[in-house]
């Protein structure tokens, strides 16, 4: 038997492939089960701990808002140490899906966002607005659509053919509002690369502006024919020169909504979120919030989340599922 195995040549080879290829086999199911390993350790270590409340925000300037969002942090965190809370933490996002996802996963606790946005979060993930937010006096604003008196615009009609600066997609006063208002007057906006393109003479073209200082500046100096932002906003602009106010007009003004929301993740702890809550609603009749809600973008305090904010927040909901329907 010995003499026939050896008369055949290519069976030695055979049996050396075999063998490499079960060694190859092995080597590469071990390095697989270690990537898995690694994998986990990684998602495990991006988890926060039981310990830790984990405040987030969509942001386009985490560097700014770190500060504003760390204050009440600090100052929220020691008054939940007997419900297992020992430190805080401040999670950024670049939009609402990446925020969508840090709730859906649990990686973020709690929200502090535009109306719109906690909206749209609520829908995606089951998040539950908490409180509502008062800023400037103010429970909810409005926005207002502007032009220069010279242009020959009055209403939304006469947009048509012209082209209107937004904020960023972000804004509630600054794009979602005012986007519905020139969608429910029956008009068709265009996204554009620059303020020189034009749109065609049927839609209104549209872009974005990133703060509300140039779009103010962009209407004044002709480069768009329309802006939007908050009636906030508009009221500010008394601290130009006149002559720069006066050249300017209001032709439209949405429905008024919420100023802000602080919402929680869906499967946040009961215990946890009511001691959050009870918190925040708090924090405007204690001495020792006076610093951190200022430097939380200059919140007065929270309040309770009513009738009126419900029906604010309903109305808001249909401008805002328009403007996500019709606008890429």
């Amino acid at each position: 038997m010995r003499r026939l195995i050896s008369a055949r040549p290519g069976m030695t080879w055979l049996v050396s492939r075999a063998r490499a290829w079960v060694g190859g086999l092995v080597s590469g199911l071990l390095v697989l089960a270690a990537a898995q390993a690694s994998a986990a350790e990684m998602a495990a270590a991006d988890m926060p701990a039981d310990d830790t409340l984990v405040i987030g925000r969509i942001s386009d300037n985490p560097k700014r808002h770190y500060d504003q969002l760390k204050a009440l942090l600090d100052y929220i965190v020691p008054r939940m140490a007997d419900l297992g809370i020992r430190q805080g933490r401040v999670l950024m996002a670049r939009d609402a899906q990446q925020m969508a996802s840090y709730l859906r996963r649990g990686r973020v606790d709690w929200v502090t966002e535009t109306p719109a946005h906690g909206l749209v979060l609520g829908e995606a993930t089951g998040a539950k607005i908490l409180v509502a937010t008062q800023r400037g006096g103010m429970n909810s604003y409005s926005s207002v659509i502007f032009v220069r008196r010279d242009r020959g615009i009055d209403n939304l009609q006469d947009l048509r053919g012209r082209v209107i600066a937004f904020q960023n997609v972000n804004s509630t006063s600054s794009y979602y509002a005012p986007a519905a208002a020139i969608l429910e007057a029956g008009l068709r906006l265009d996204i554009l690369p620059t303020p020189n393109e034009r749109p065609r003479p049927s839609d209104v073209g549209y872009v974005f502006a990133s703060s509300e200082q140039n779009i103010a500046t962009w209407v004044h100096k002709g480069l768009v024919d329309a802006g939007a932002f908050s009636v906030m906003d508009w009221a500010g602009l008394e601290r130009l020169p006149d002559q720069f106010v006066r050249e300017l007009k209001i032709v439209h003004e949405t429905p008024s909504f919420p100023r802000g929301v602080e919402i929680v993740r869906g499967d946040l702890a009961p215990a946890r979120a009511e001691r959050l809550r009870s918190l925040l609603l708090a924090a405007g009749d204690d001495p020792a919030a006076h610093e951190p809600l200022l430097r939380f973008f200059k919140t007065d305090r929270f309040i309770e989340a009513d009738e009126s904010f419900r029906r604010e927040m309903e109305v808001l909901g249909r401008a805002v599922s328009m403007v996500r329907r019709e606008l890429p």
